[in-house]
C-alpha cells in the first residue's frame, strides 16, 4: 500500500509552465502505475496522465497530448507532470493517484488517490 502527496501547484499565466510532483510512501511503490487526474468543481475528475510501473509506458489524455510530461523516479518514489503552454481551461484540483492495473488506471478506477493540489492559470 502506497500515499501520496502532491505538491507544486499554484497560479500561473497562460503560456506558462508548471511542474506537479508526488511523492509516495510505502516499500511497494515501484510496483504501483500511477497518473494524474484533474477535477474542477461541478464536474467529474477526469484523466490527465499515466506511466506504467517501469516509467517506459505513458499515456495521456487528447488535450494535454504534446504540453504535458509525466515521468517516475522509482527511488525516490516520486512522480512528476510537467504542464507546458498552460491554457486556463487547464486550471483544476490536480490528483495523484495510483493502481496495481494499468487498466484500471486509465478508466479512472483508481485504487489510490493523493489530496490535490490547486492549479490556476490566469488569462
Amino acid at each position: 500500500h502506497v500515499e501520496l502527496v502532491e505538491s507544486g501547484g499554484g497560479l500561473v499565466q497562460v503560456g506558462d509552465s508548471l511542474r506537479l510532483s508526488c511523492v509516495g510512501s510505502g516499500s511497494t511503490f515501484s510496483d504501483y502505475n500511477m497518473g494524474w487526474f484533474r477535477q474542477v468543481p461541478g464536474k467529474e475528475r477526469e484523466f490527465v496522465a499515466a506511466v506504467d510501473w517501469s516509467g517506459t509506458g505513458t499515456h495521456y489524455e487528447v488535450s494535454v497530448n504534446g504540453r504535458f510530461f509525466i515521468s517516475r523516479d522509482n527511488v525516490n518514489k516520486m512522480v512528476y507532470l510537467q504542464m507546458n503552454s498552460l491554457k486556463p481551461e487547464d486550471s483544476a484540483v490536480y490528483y495523484c493517484a495510483a493502481d496495481l492495473n494499468w487498466g484500471r488506471m486509465v478508466a479512472g478506477m483508481i485504487a489510490i488517490w493523493g489530496q490535490g493540489t490547486q492549479v490556476s492559470v490566469s488569462s
